[in-house]
């Protein structure tokens, strides 16, 4: 884990090397972070990765979401969703649950053009259900916007995880 200190000293592909992965498949957005450097600790960093997504505009915000893949799916995930799917306990589903999980993606991504976001840390595959049924009837600017908190919700546990305080 590394500190400020160090994170504030890395040259930028170090940087980049180290949290472009932070983002799904976009490290674009730890690109625009590390220009906020040097970071007085780590929320200030947690909140320049927030920053770097809200400033974006729409299309890129949509591709990062878009960038993440389905909750309980059995594609090739990262490292880190793979770990963060494991600990919610959907790399375990009955065939039941699966089943329920492939059904409310695919109802989700039809309504919406992205897949369902929910940072996972913490939570089980009953809070996570329940989320998603109770999203699924949101209006898709409102559903754009929890995604994008969601989003920055997966930042900082991230970063929480690399980072020391």
């Amino acid at each position: 884990m590394n500190g400020i200190e160090q994170v504030n000293a890395m040259p930028p592909q170090e940087f980049l090397a180290a949290f472009g992965d932070v983002a799904e498949h976009s490290p674009w957005v730890a690109r625009e972070a590390a220009s906020f450097r040097p970071f007085a600790g780590r929320e200030a960093m947690i909140a320049s990765f927030a920053h770097a997504l809200r400033a974006a505009n729409r299309d890129a915000q949509l591709n990062l979401i878009r960038a993440h893949p389905d909750l309980a799916t059995r594609a090739k995930l990262t490292q880190d969703s793979s770990k963060e799917q494991a600990g919610a306990g959907l790399d375990s589903l009955s065939p039941d649950e699966f089943a329920r999980f492939t059904a409310l993606n695919t109802r989700y991504r039809e309504r919406f053009g992205f897949p369902f976001i929910f940072a996972v840390k913490g939570a089980t595959r009953h809070m996570i259900l329940e989320s998603f049924e109770a999203r699924i009837g949101n209006a898709p600017e409102k559903e754009f916007e929890t995604a994008l908190e969601q989003v920055c919700r997966i930042f900082r546990f991230r970063l929480e995880d690399r980072v020391s305080p």
